[in-house]
């Protein structure tokens, strides 16, 4: 039995040199691996409506929207230091018909890294900015200046936001 396990010690210390000695064949072939990321942008809000109801203007100047705050997310592929911006620009005032509310006393406070607060234009107005790529998480909280000289009415106008990765 003793004289077995002998054997099998020098069978296997043999094997084994004969491998690292260099009796065994081998074969390497290479593989090229390619990938490709292109310019990409994603933005995604928490909702697609908010509103403002009534309100005193004696008692409350600003009337925040119930659905604050509302989640921003902004996922962008860019090249290393190529800005990345999130813009939102009203399409017109606030409209009632013919009576209006001018959209610029609708206003937005941010948080979030890159977010920045802002006032509603009919023009692009800076909503974030960051560089390079990268997936960005925020929120938006908005508001309308309450006034006694608004015209009684139920007011809507569409705003839209731009994410930008060139």
């Amino acid at each position: 039995m003793k004289r077995m396990m002998v054997v099998a010690v020098l069978m296997v210390v043999c094997i084994t040199w004969a491998i690292a000695a260099g009796w065994a064949a081998t074969d390497q072939q290479t593989l090229t691996i390619n990938a490709t990321v292109a310019d990409k942008a994603k933005l995604t809000l928490g909702t697609a409506a908010i509103s403002f109801p009534d309100a005193d203007p004696d008692s409350t100047s600003s009337i925040e929207a119930p659905e604050n705050p509302v989640s921003v997310t902004v996922k962008a592929h860019a090249g290393t230091g190529s800005p990345v911006t999130l813009t939102v620009q009203a399409n017109g005032d606030l409209d009632s018909g013919t009576n209006t509310i001018a959209i610029s006393n609708v206003t937005w406070t941010a948080s979030g890294s890159g977010f920045v607060a802002g006032t509603m234009d009919t023009s692009p107005v800076a909503a974030g900015s960051w560089t390079g790529s990268g997936n960005r998480s925020g929120t938006f909280s908005y508001f309308l200046a309450n006034s006694w000289a608004y015209l009684k009415g139920d007011y809507t106008q569409t705003v839209v936001y731009t994410l930008t990765a060139p």
